[in-house]
């Protein structure tokens, strides 16, 4: 019932107000009460010497007992909220105008009566003698009156009745309309607080949703916050809502990459399989035959055979360390030493290293530059290896009397180097999967079964150093390899 967060506010805010009001009732009873003792202090201050000046109760120096009792008599009847008492010069109880049982106390404590002889500020509160516990407003003079008193008039202003009237008045209107007052201003404050809250909480409980609707998509399915908050910059719930559509499109396109890049690894498991059997089976079957019958085939037979066999362990040779170094560059074990180095010294050698291959083929190997011969900040042995792959990859799509061509030129701040051949091209299917592992789906070559890591790999090392690489179609119809190289930046 308490778990959302307008709840508990909610409830904090009724337990708030509740605890306020108490405290607003007890403080106001109490700063009222004192109030109420100070200004019936301050009226009726000069009570007790009126009282001992108007009735002559003090005769030659000597308090007359006749005209105190009738004293008495006439003030409770005249003015019932008072109560008179006479006290010796130590504060005990001499006489009184009450039945013998309804005064508690023996002696009054005579600090507040000095205090108020000394004209201390009021309210000054004196012990009420019908009670062990409460103190109250009074007045006092000494009797009779000089340096050396017998004793004191004491009159406490608001008795014993006063407080019953006090209560029956409270009881019938004063205590219901103050509580009616303080509950309708409480309500009010309450309602007003909980609307409030509901709405500054309205918010929140939108982020809430908008995450519990993107946890039951299974991370796949986001509606942005932002989207139907609109604003710019805003408050903490606004940053936490922006920060939380970012996070979750993040997630969303992490999440896409996982399950693509476990779609490729299922596809490369499958490839792999398929390509390792192949050279398998020839191999195990020309060794067995080898073995089976050695004895009854010729020389000639045998190391045809033997040869086949050798062929096919280079082949299987080749395709795992090409698996062996794709896992290691996509586990970033291969880190790239780059270092400023001509480029074109660099595909004049791989092309020397070629010609002999292209030439043997029948196929036209050559390479240019355009403009001046630029430095690149590269490594030398991954950009060798790249330059390999691609040039290998042109030679074995492009039939004979083909041309293969390497050109290098510049752009921005990186340069670009491109191998073209003169064959079949990549049909527009297949462009955007052509750096994948194992891809063998090229429709024109000499090899077009098969399957292979040699782009993918040089995909990577060129990534690894910053660059790019593409894959186009040319205008004659062969394809078009291309990737780039940062220049060295001469400041």
């Amino acid at each position: 019932m308490f778990r959302t967060l307008y709840a508990r506010l909610s409830l904090a805010l009724i337990g708030l107000f509740l605890v306020t009001g108490l405290l607003y009732t007890l403080i106001t009873t109490a700063t009222t009460e004192r109030h109420l003792q100070e200004i019936t202090q301050h009226f009726n201050r000069d009570l007790a010497a009126r009282i001992v000046a108007d009735r002559g109760l003090v005769i030659d120096g000597e308090m007359d007992d006749k005209a105190l009792k009738k004293t008495f008599s006439v003030y409770m009847d005249i003015n019932p909220s008072i109560e008179i008492y006479l006290l010796d010069k130590e504060g005990t109880i001499l006489a009184f105008s009450a039945d013998p049982g309804k005064v508690k106390r023996k002696r009054v404590d005579l600090q507040p009566i000095q205090a108020f002889m000394d004209g201390e500020g009021f309210p000054l509160l004196g012990d009420d003698p019908r009670s062990h516990e409460r103190r109250k407003a009074f007045s006092v003079t000494p009797v009779p009156a000089g340096d050396m008193p017998a004793g004191y008039l004491y009159v406490v202003l608001r008795g014993e009745e006063y407080d019953n009237a006090e209560q029956a008045v409270e009881e019938s209107y004063v205590l219901r309309y103050s509580a009616s007052a303080v509950a309708v201003s409480l309500g009010f404050g309450l309602l007003t607080g909980l609307l409030l809250f509901h709405w500054l909480t309205r918010r929140v409980q939108r982020l809430s949703q908008v995450m519990s609707s993107f946890q039951q998509s299974d991370f796949t399915r986001h509606e942005p916050f932002r989207k139907i908050e609109s604003g710019p910059g805003g408050d903490e719930v606004d940053r936490l809502g922006a920060a939380f559509d970012e996070m979750a499109a993040r997630i969303i396109d992490q999440w896409g990459q996982l399950k693509e890049q476990d779609r490729l690894r299922r596809e490369l498991v499958a490839q792999v399989s398929h390509d390792l059997r192949t050279p398998l089976a020839a191999l195990h079957g020309y060794l067995e035959t080898v073995n089976m019958k050695g004895e009854e085939l010729k020389e000639e037979r045998r190391e045809e055979y033997l040869a086949i066999a050798l062929n096919q362990s280079e082949r299987l040779k080749g395709m795992v360390e090409e698996l062996f170094e794709l896992a290691q560059l996509e586990a970033r074990d291969t880190q790239p030493v780059c270092e400023p180095m001509p480029l074109a010294e660099l595909v004049q050698d791989v092309f020397h290293k070629f010609q002999l291959r292209a030439h043997e083929s029948g196929i036209s190997l050559g390479w240019r530059v355009s403009g001046h011969q630029p430095y690149v900040n590269a490594d030398f042995a991954l950009t060798e290896r790249v330059l390999d792959n691609l040039i290998v990859n042109a030679l074995d799509h492009v039939e004979k009397d083909g041309t293969v061509s390497l050109m290098i030129s510049e752009r921005e701040r990186e340069a670009v180097v491109s191998i073209t051949d003169s064959g079949g091209g990549i049909s527009e299917d297949d462009l955007p999967h052509i750096f994948e592992p194992f891809y063998k789906k090229r429709q024109a070559g000499k090899d077009g079964d098969h399957a292979g890591l040699g782009l993918a790999i040089a995909r990577r090392m060129v990534e690894l150093q910053g660059g790019t690489i593409t894959a186009t179609n040319s205008e004659s119809g062969g394809a078009c390899f291309s990737f780039t190289l940062p220049l060295v930046q001469n400041d």
